[in-house]
């Protein structure tokens, strides 16, 4: 029987976690709302459809235009580079590290390559602009191919080594959570430990993979520092990663430090991409939930 005596604590600290958890959710309503009343005034101002469809983005002229499309290719392309190259290093390092590695080594390893998460982005950018991006001209020149100084691959690559800890920290801890007798059970019906890891622990910790990307991809979104010192502030439309492009990002600052009123076009464009971005990582959130509710019924079973 539970003692009467404790139950006055019980709910003062039931009430303060309820109280914290209000506060979570009311906030973020407080930053769509701030952001949708300002997006809404200037659709107002603005065609949505060119918005979303227009092929030029020139703010700041006597015809100003402000066609989207090339703000959001630029955003997919550089995000979708930096997860070609964090995903596979980060998920590979964190398999070395919970199933290959010593537990000495694996001491020694997982602190270094988490403190690459503490490197400032601007540290990043730098070795992008100066170090990635001739390097990448230097390439594309001896095999024949033009490449802009500043450029998406060169963002992309550098993006995805940035966020190769928050992959790798991560999947590193959900596959280490996965239980040993799972693998005994694996090694005694006759599987290599390769076999193991691919149908047996990959599977299991799947969910928890699928987090970890989804945080790095994030993180990619939300990147802006490195997009300037690398790739750019040049809407361009263009399947070509040798090219310069911006992101949406960027191109919010730009729109909030310039010298133009609050209520014009140019300002009010900044809560219009901000609300496109916002549902675009809204979207792939709630994909994401689920795939992961989809995966934990298909391997119910393995991760109890």
């Amino acid at each position: 029987m539970i003692n009467s005596s404790i139950k006055p604590e019980e709910r003062l600290i039931k009430l303060a976690l309820l109280l914290a958890s209000i506060i979570s959710v009311l906030t973020t309503f407080g930053i769509l709302f701030s952001i949708l009343f300002e997006a809404i005034e200037f659709f107002e101002l603005r065609s949505f459809t060119y918005f979303l469809t227009g092929t030029e983005w020139s703010p700041g002229t006597d015809e100003s235009k402000f066609g989207a499309l090339p703000i959001f290719a630029g955003t997919f392309m550089i995000t979708a580079i930096a997860m070609m190259v964090a995903v596979p290093i980060g998920l590979g390092s964190a398999i070395f590290m919970s199933e290959y590695a010593s537990y000495s080594v694996r001491n020694k390893f997982k602190p270094v390559l988490e403190m690459l998460a503490g490197i400032p982005t601007v540290v990043y950018g730098f070795f992008a602009a100066l170090t990635i991006a001739p390097l990448i001209v230097n390439v594309s020149a001896f095999f024949g191919l033009e490449a802009s100084f500043n450029s998406a691959l060169a963002s992309g690559l550098v993006m995805g080594i940035m966020i190769i800890p928050v992959i790798s920290s991560l999947s590193d801890d959900v596959i280490k959570a996965v239980p040993d007798s799972q693998r005994k059970a694996s090694f005694a019906l006759g599987m290599t430990r390769s076999e193991t890891i691919v149908h047996i622990v990959i599977p299991s910790a799947l969910p928890g993979i699928i987090s970890a990307s989804l945080l790095g991809l994030s993180k990619a979104l939300g990147e802006t520092m490195i997009v300037v010192m690398a790739a750019g502030l040049r809407p361009n439309l263009s399947f070509n990663p040798l090219e310069d492009m911006t992101t949406v990002t960027v191109r919010i600052v730009d729109a909030l430090v310039g010298d133009q009123s609050f209520n014009s076009p140019e300002t009010l464009s900044a809560f219009a991409l901000g609300l496109i971005l916002f549902l675009v990582t809204l979207s792939i959130n709630i994909i994401s939930v689920i795939m992961i509710k989809r995966f934990k019924e298909k391997y119910k079973v393995n991760t109890l």
